[in-house]
């Protein structure tokens, strides 16, 4: 599936329209686009659904799921949300759960702030909890937490996120 149909599998949304209206130029990727460009993450939840995998950013000092810029090779969105998890928290068995949730506009940390945000399409995954995680170069920290007592110092819409991608997971 290519990134623009990955998106236009979304409930309409002002947002979604806006990522798609990206998509259709060659720069929808380019890290120099402004002011937007389209990144892709994943929460990554235990196969119960007790647990989802965070990271802690080293930029940001906050927990996230993982995610980042979509790279040449990737193919589709949902690709490049794998390959950066795996990256990220050393954890290769990670499986699809579904297309993308939803679709988050946040300021990018690849830019001083507010120079240029990030069009995320965000997915879920599920991996074994048994699997031991491990830190990148971009974070300082990566665990499980249980989904009812995620970090207090986690991205705001972390919450909402893990709940979309649970309500998915237990259909």
């Amino acid at each position: 599936m290519t990134p623009r149909e990955e998106v236009a599998a979304l409930p309409p949304s002002d947002l979604r329209d806006v990522v798609l209206h990206v998509l259709a130029h060659d720069d929808a990727f380019d890290r120099a686009r402004r002011p937007a460009h389209v990144t892709a993450s994943a929460v990554v939840l235990s196969d119960d659904g007790r647990a989802a995998l965070l990271v802690r950013h080293r930029k940001l000092g906050l927990w996230l799921h993982p995610g980042g810029h979509v790279e040449p090779g990737d193919g589709a969105l949902a690709d490049a949300a794998r390959r950066e998890a795996v990256e990220e928290t050393g954890v290769e068995d990670l499986r699809p759960l579904g297309g993308p949730l939803d679709v988050h506009r946040h300021p990018g940390p690849c830019a001083p702030r507010g120079e240029v945000d990030h069009l995320d399409v965000r997915f879920a995954l599920l991996a074994d909890r048994a699997s031991t995680p491990v830190v990148s170069e971009e974070s300082t920290d990566v665990r499980w937490f249980d989904v009812d007592d995620l970090p207090d110092d986690a991205v705001p819409d972390l919450s909402p996120l893990v709940a979309l991608a649970l309500e998915r997971l237990r259909g």
